[in-house]
């Protein structure tokens, strides 16, 4: 019976906490919050489809998980979404700025559109500069916390994807090395997940695939290894744990061999 009892108590990794993710209706997103859920968290899955979001959390359970419409490029949906974490579930333990995007294909800076390099940007580091610091107004009343960002291989490196995204990227970096050493002084850790590339929708428009290619020939440094978006959201399940109480300022990078 102890044994089991201890075996129940390590499973539920994440049991009491709340948990707000951006872009949570989405591929990393969605299966985060799956895993959140099964760790025994409550999660408020924010995103501006809808119906996936809403679907999602009917799989889930009406008592421990919701749906927000919230653009992460707009502070005052960021600044609701956080209050109605609060509001529902009494408080906030992780922020999980996750929402990006990815801009067109365009092979020549000379061509390339000013508006769709500047979206891209309003997305993916300015959505989670907005998550982080009103996560962070509440996080510091109670002097603890945790806010991940998804970062990417783009964050250190160029030439992988487009001009844009890698950008915004390495901004993420940044954000979170930044951030980390400010709110490291409230009791709140700030951490990064940067994977290669996995399995996704953004993935396969990017190669030009379709949307049924199981892209299972991406490289790994481990031989017969292929990164997934499980591997990544279990990242963010420990990044949001008490089991990392002590790791903050971190970026937890996932290489492929010609690059590592």
């Amino acid at each position: 019976m102890a044994s089991t009892s201890f075996l129940s108590a390590v499973a539920k990794r994440l049991e009491g906490k709340v948990a707000l993710i951006t872009g949570g209706a989405g591929g990393l997103g969605s299966i985060t919050a799956k895993l959140f859920h099964e760790h025994g968290a409550k999660v408020l899955i924010a995103d501006v489809r809808d119906e996936q979001g809403h679907l999602l959390c009917q799989n889930l359970s009406p008592e421990s998980a919701s749906f927000i419409h919230c653009d992460v490029t707009s502070e005052s949906d960021i600044q609701n979404a956080v209050e109605t974490a609060v509001s529902t579930y009494g408080k906030l333990d992780i922020m999980f700025n996750n929402a990006g995007i990815m801009d067109p294909v365009i092979p020549d800076v000379l061509n390339y559109n000013q508006a769709d390099f500047e979206h891209v940007l309003r997305v993916n580091i300015v959505g989670a500069f907005l998550g982080t610091k009103h996560a962070a107004r509440f996080m510091k009343q109670a002097k603890q916390g945790s806010i991940i960002n998804t970062g990417s291989v783009c964050s250190v490196i160029g030439g992988v994807a487009t001009h844009g995204y890698v950008s915004s990227k390495h901004a993420v970096l940044g954000l979170t090395r930044n951030t980390a050493v400010e709110l490291g002084h409230y009791g709140i850790r700030v951490n990064c997940v940067s994977p290669y590339v996995f399995p996704s929708s953004m993935l396969r428009w990017l190669l030009g695939r379709d949307e049924d290619d199981p892209v299972d020939d991406i490289g790994s440094n481990l031989e017969g290894v292929s990164l997934k978006p499980e591997d990544v959201a279990q990242a963010v399940v420990y990044l949001g744990s008490d089991e990392s109480r002590c790791v903050s300022g971190i970026t937890w990078f996932w290489m492929e061999d010609s690059l590592s």
